[in-house]
């Protein structure tokens, strides 16, 4: 049994998610333990217990640990099946997290899968829903991959019920990716959001948003069209405000967003994303640094080596690599220090 310490590097959620992940694919049972013990309320939250749950279902795992505060983890997994699921997470927590946890053992299950989560869409530390279906996802569709995304309903924090289904078709092997150059920016568009509040916040954020692009990366590219970013009314049963944008380049996408909150204007949320996006682009580098660390799994298994260079290496990506590196004979270089520009070389064995 492999035992993982939870509170390594990033020391949080995304330890426990990648190992399941593994775990799953691997049929390799692993014990984990310290986990999220720096912070503030540590162990196993209702959020975490659901990630444990997905991968118990899809993999009719055995499990010891499995409640709220708990430190340590047993989870001894069975061979991956495809199916249909539904999860509920009962609160705001990250569906896109849970979908993370399944989705590449489900991607080399015997047969196609059909995913529903409720809960939170659209909340505070975890990728956004717009998030994973436009960048995340195009990305591993780049590495053979397959998966479909929809939305029902949008969840925002506290009272999530945001409801996302995920369709996923197996794949026999992962084609490497090879991102140096990203090439030239295509194309800036995205959307600005409200569920329960008038649309007029939207349109700040909206205008505001263009504003900053136009005063700054479209008048350093006169080839480039004016960004494309759409109003969307959100169906939701809370309230919510959210700002996002895709920069697609020839060679690579990235994707920046921002969430609103009480008493913060809408002219600051568009701003933070858009700031967060010049920032990247200025850098000349290919992936940001939210995709860099999510594709790390997928790289290690991949039939090839890989490579790509990333904005800023951040906690998450360094501790991604050595968590893969206890699953998997994989070489991973990475050329950068936290908090940097940097590099990233992927050799599977």
């Amino acid at each position: 049994m492999l035992r993982i310490d939870g509170s390594y590097g990033e020391g949080g959620g995304q330890i426990l998610r990648t190992a399941l992940s593994l775990s799953c694919l691997l049929s390799k049972p692993i014990e984990i333990y310290n986990i999220r013990k720096g912070r503030k309320v540590s162990g196993l939250q209702p959020q975490h217990l659901t990630c444990v749950k997905a991968a118990k279902t899809v993999s009719n795992a055995r499990v010891d640990g499995d409640k709220v505060g708990s430190l340590n983890l047993i989870f001894s997994p069975e061979e991956v099946r495809g199916g249909n699921y539904l999860f509920d997470i009962g609160t705001a927590g990250s569906t896109s997290l849970v979908l993370q946890t399944i989705f590449l053992p489900l991607s080399v299950a015997p047969a196609e899968s059909t995913v529903e989560i409720i809960g939170g869409t659209h909340v505070p530390w975890s990728p956004p829903f717009h998030y994973i279906a436009g960048i995340f996802v195009p990305t591993l569709e780049r590495m053979g991959l397959r998966i479909k995304l929809w939305i029902e309903k949008w969840g925002w924090y506290p009272k999530g019920g945001g409801r996302i289904g995920a369709e996923i078709n197996p794949v026999k092997e992962i084609s490497p990716l090879r991102l140096i150059e990203r090439g030239r920016l295509l194309r800036i568009k995205g959307n600005s959001a409200v569920s329960n509040l008038p649309l007029s916040i939207a349109e700040r954020q909206r205008v505001e948003g263009l504003r900053i692009l136009r005063g700054n990366i479209l008048v350093e590219d006169s080839t480039l069209r004016d960004a494309e970013i759409e109003i969307i009314d959100a169906p939701s049963v809370g309230r919510g405000t959210f700002f996002f944008l895709i920069a697609e380049y020839e060679n690579s996408i990235s994707g920046f967003s921002s969430l609103g909150e009480r008493g913060k204007r809408a002219e600051e949320v568009a701003k933070e994303a858009c700031e967060e996006f010049l920032l990247f682009h200025r850098s000349g580098k290919t992936l940001d640094p939210r995709i860099a660390d999510q594709i790390i799994p997928y790289l290690s298994l991949a039939e090839g080596e890989s490579s790509f260079t990333t904005s800023r290496i951040t906690q998450h990506l360094i501790t991604n690599i050595w968590l893969v590196k206890q699953f998997l004979p994989v070489s991973i270089g990475l050329e950068g220090t936290e908090g940097e520009e940097g590099k990233v070389i992927v050799k599977p064995q």
